[in-house]
């Protein structure tokens, strides 16, 4: 896909970020690379994430909106209403898109009953899956929903269940979020976005599932965790369960529902000091936080959802600094300090690039976006990629580089 035979929607990409900004440079960075015709950036950020922007020379080319409340869905609020473009994206600050996200995200907008868009979730190691295809029911429990992982579809779900979009990879007309009242600010963080998606299930709008439109998630640290993912407060999830519940749940299933949820984070702790990611003593307090926030949810009132406003600002479009198409360098580990600086110098000429490295072993490959502004895909020659795939491959250095370029070629507009 060029941009001269591509048309679509202007969009306006929202980023929330709180305390991370050096995660949110990163996200930036990554939206430097995005392959596509018209769209505009909206910050929604603290102090010290403002201030990353205004140092990294980023504010005038984006939106840039102070907010320094711990309120992800009142900041999102702030992000739709500053947007211009038809259609609003979200992505969360400690995520990256491949560089033709946005292009597998408008797709399904061409269809004019399109009310919504979700997209794949890509983890930690770059190559798993974090979240594919999923509905949700009244009680937010979430299932797998089987889809052509080739094209983008409407898929068919469950009586009473709902398709359910990531926060961190989704986007919605503009005109139907601000008719709905945009997202629920009783939701300080946790179900926002699934409240979302049960609203427009009974809405009786359509919603796609754009496998290709793909982002890779870190899991950055923040209040709620650390860089291991070892949870530090459980609180604002038992707010929000009990919140939701009483949103969209009949009130009779509310005890079960919320037992179910406390024993699966029960379960979560319980692994977590089992990995020694926590200290034992930390079950009591995170379990006790967790009550509590049930507690609050139960008595916090439930907002009144009014249109959002028209867009406060006109559209600013957002001209990437890479935006030449796929280039890839490969080569042997120990070529790496080479490839990479070629791979650096390359990315600040505007190409988005991929660089390969791979050693002599059997050790599974890994995905990053580096800070540099390039992608680095580095593993063993006979290491598996894919997690299905065997531990160990018998194969040539060119075999396997034209495997991996297969791969992700669709995603990452490789020429």
């Amino acid at each position: 896909m060029s941009v001269s035979d591509f048309t679509g929607p202007t969009i306006s990409v929202v980023i929330v970020s709180r305390d991370r900004p050096d995660s949110l440079i990163w996200c930036l960075r990554g939206i430097d690379g995005l392959d596509y015709p018209a769209f505009e950036v909206i910050v929604v950020a603290c102090p010290a994430g403002s201030a990353a922007v205004e140092r990294a020379g980023l504010a005038g080319r984006v939106k840039l909106i102070k907010f320094d409340e711990a309120n992800i869905a009142a900041a999102r609020n702030l992000g739709i209403a500053a947007a211009a473009g038809e259609v609003v994206a979200f992505i969360d600050d400690d995520a990256v898109p491949e560089p033709t996200w946005l292009r597998y995200l408008a797709q399904p907008f061409g269809d004019a009953s399109i009310a919504s868009v979700g997209g794949f979730v890509r983890g930690r190691n770059g190559i798993s899956f974090q979240w594919k295809a999923r509905e949700v029911d009244e009680g937010g429990e979430a299932r797998p929903l089987t889809v052509d992982e080739t094209r983008f579809s409407v898929p068919e779900t469950t009586l009473g269940w709902a398709i359910k979009t990531e926060g961190t990879n989704m986007a919605v007309r503009r005109d139907v979020l601000t008719n709905m009242g945009g997202f629920d600010a009783g939701y300080r963080f946790y179900l926002d976005e699934t409240d979302l998606n049960l609203r427009l299930a009974r809405s009786g709008a359509r919603v796609a599932i754009a496998p290709q439109a793909q982002v890779h998630h870190a899991y950055a640290p923040s209040a709620r965790r650390k860089a291991n993912r070892a949870v530090t407060d459980l609180r604002e999830i038992g707010a929000s369960t009990a919140y939701f519940l009483r949103r969209h749940c009949p009130s009779e299933q509310h005890g079960k529902r919320l037992n179910t949820m406390v024993q699966e984070q029960r379960m979560r702790v319980f692994d977590q000091i089992r990995a020694r990611r926590l200290p034992k003593g930390e079950l009591g307090p995170l379990m006790q936080g967790l009550k509590d926030g049930i507690e609050e949810g139960k008595q916090r009132s439930l907002a009144l959802l009014e249109p959002v406003l028209s867009p406060n600002s006109p559209f600013l479009p957002f001209v990437p600094a890479r935006r030449g198409g796929g280039a890839v360098l490969a080569g042997r580990i120990w070529q790496a300090r080479r490839l990479r600086q070629e791979a650096r110098v390359r990315a600040q000429a505007g190409e988005n690039v991929t660089l390969f490295l791979f050693g002599p072993s059997p050790r599974a490959h890994r995905v990053r976006f580096r800070d540099d502004g390039y992608w680095e895909q580095n593993g063993g020659l006979f290491g598996r990629s894919t997690r299905e795939g065997r531990f160990f491959q018998l194969t040539s250095f060119a075999a396997r580089l034209a495997r991996e370029r297969k791969r992700v070629a669709s995603v990452r507009a490789l020429r």
